[in-house]
């Protein structure tokens, strides 16, 4: 008795009325059209129930350009001068002090602010024009994404307001340096469901990455649910072993023992739903049911012997090594194909305050011919079309470096005022190269893009108008893109 006393006090006023007026509605629907059964009541009103990730009635707002995302962060932030942003200008200012009038005064993390020089470091990396579009491209860092180019739209003007990572990884994913806040593949799962009954509609992984790199901790909330129902969590795919721990079957229980066990715990859920009315025991009902359906398909979707030889060649050999990079870009469009709405991969050890070329190279080399092919095999398939491809991390490099520097060794510090990343696919103009920096990749000079303004556009390729994407919770209406103005970067649309 003291349990139950204990669910209800911890029910809020949005319980209440969801269960105890939907009750009483549905006795008195009952008694006027002498109805024998109450409606079950951990459906959510006004989602279709032929799928078992249903979109909320009314969305797409509009037709989409994209069916699913595959976004790729780059977790600790990749320096935009050795990646993206070429500025050849700078060999001649090489250890000469960072002109004051470009710092401006600007905040300096505690990494740097003590230095007493502020060396101008130029990228020791090669550049050239590629592709059609001619855009300018690391080819030592990337020479299979190189021969992408003309699919992609070069954003080299997003800034951030964070400066350190937690802060900045949480702004990216989730539009808000608040921890508590949806993350964007939650929100995708919440309003447009997926196309797949037998897989999440949110899929993450978090691969392999070089051991000698300084990988930031990720936390769980990149994607998480926030105040949405935590069905709408991300699933976390894991790289070795069983892909989803506790998914098979103990010994000695047959499948028909599984289903004949779920179908009487969803009859105590049923009841305990109807009883007290808590949504997150419809959560434990949907996620219960998913489970069962992924130990037929979790196998089959990891099963990459399927693919053809020329396939899993092109994604580079480590394709082959299950939590890698390259495997994890394989079962990324395995995901897409079978109608998965969101997958996320987070490769970490980006953050290169010390020996950058070669840490950065060691990056490189594990996600450069993956991301290529991923690309190549998306198009080929007919798929890049309607998949959303990003690439990026949560914010920028100094120009100048922190500790010693030389001609081949440097380090860059966090830098949130500028930073660079990419869209390719559903929606997106390929070939172009959107905003520009100053000569020393320090200030915007044209076209800024905020975080929130990328997530508007994001928004936008799966048929959603961010601001009336909504979620009230603590008596607002919440939003992926908040509460400040933001705007679709229309220019990078095709």
């Amino acid at each position: 008795m003291k349990d139950i006393l204990s669910l209800q006090m911890q029910l809020n006023r949005r319980n209440f009325f969801g269960s105890s007026g939907l009750r009483f509605g549905g006795l008195a629907a009952g008694l006027l059209a002498g109805q024998s059964q109450i409606p079950k009541l951990f459906a959510d009103p006004g989602r279709s129930q032929d799928k078992v990730h249903p979109a909320l009635p009314g969305l797409p707002h509009f037709a989409p350009r994209a069916k699913s995302i595959i976004y790729l962060h780059m977790n600790g932030a990749p320096s935009q001068i050795d990646t993206w942003d070429y500025k050849p200008g700078l060999q001649e200012y090489y250890d000469k002090d960072l002109p004051p009038s470009v710092q401006g005064g600007q905040r300096l993390s505690t990494m740097t602010s003590g230095q007493t020089r502020f060396p101008v470091a130029p990228s020791k990396f090669k550049y050239e024009q590629k592709g059609k579009c001619g855009m300018w491209t690391n080819v030592e860092l990337f020479p299979h994404t190189s021969e992408v180019v003309d699919d992609i739209a070069l954003i080299k003007s997003v800034f951030t307001n964070a400066i350190n990572h937690d802060p900045a990884c949480t702004f990216v994913m989730t539009g808000s340096e608040v921890p508590g806040k949806p993350s964007i593949g939650s929100w995708l799962g919440y309003g447009l469901g997926s196309e797949s009954n037998d897989l999440p509609a949110f899929v993450v992984f978090t691969p392999k990455f070089p051991e000698d790199s300084n990988g930031q901790a990720l936390f769980s909330r990149m994607w998480a649910s926030g105040f949405l129902a935590t069905r709408f969590n991300g699933v976390a795919l894991r790289g070795s072993g069983d892909p989803v721990l506790y998914l098979p079957n103990p010994t000695g229980v047959t499948r028909e023992d599984r289903r004949l066990m779920l179908d009487s715990l969803q009859a105590l859920n049923q009841g305990s739903q109807s009883e007290f009315g808590d949504p997150e025991t419809s959560t434990r009902i949907a996620q219960y049911e998913m489970a069962f359906r992924m130990q037929a398909s979790v196998p089959e979707l990891t099963n990459i012997e399927t693919e053809t030889a020329e396939t899993l060649e092109m994604y580079g050999p480590a394709v082959r090594d299950p939590g890698s990079f390259a495997h994890s870009a394989l079962l990324a469009r395995r995901l897409v194909e079978r109608g998965v709405r969101v997958v996320q991969l987070l490769h970490r050890g980006w953050d290169q305050h010390g020996d950058l070329p070669r840490q950065i190279g060691n990056q490189c080399k594990q996600i450069d011919q993956p991301i290529a092919a991923l690309i190549k095999d998306l198009k080929r398939r007919g798929m890049l079309q309607d998949t959303l491809v990003v690439w990026g991390g949560e914010f920028g490099r100094t120009v100048y470096s922190q500790g010693g520097l030389s001609k081949d060794n440097y380090g860059r510090d966090h830098h949130p005022r500028n930073f660079c990343m990419w869209m390719a696919g559903g929606g997106i103009k390929g070939g172009i190269t959107y905003g520009q920096t100053d000569d020393f990749s320090y200030n915007i000079t044209e076209n800024p893009v905020n975080i929130n303004d990328l997530n508007a556009t994001i928004l936008h390729c799966m048929g959603i108008d961010h601001q009336r994407f909504t979620y009230k919770f603590q008596g607002l209406d919440q939003r992926l893109t908040g509460v400040e103005k933001q705007r679709v970067v229309t220019e990078i649309l095709a």
